[in-house]
């Protein structure tokens, strides 16, 4: 767990970053991320982008609630 208001630098970054990304493109959220982590959403953006992360599209699987006519 990383503490909140700590500045992460250098090779501990770039750690932190790969192993973010290893559960992202396994498919946990960035929200899920943010929170295991105690960090916030931008921060664990920031660090999946850094890492070269192939971001996927916003929103979850859409499911119809109903049957078209």
């Amino acid at each position: 767990m990383l503490g909140i208001r700590v500045h992460i630098k250098g090779p501990a970054r770039q750690k932190i970053a790969a192993e973010l990304k290893k559960a992202y493109d396994k498919g946990a959220s960035i929200r899920t991320l943010a929170h295991g982590c105690n960090r916030s959403y931008g921060f664990v953006h920031r660090l999946l982008t850094e890492a070269g992360t192939t971001m996927r599209s916003r929103g979850g699987p859409h499911t119809p609630s109903r049957t078209p006519h």
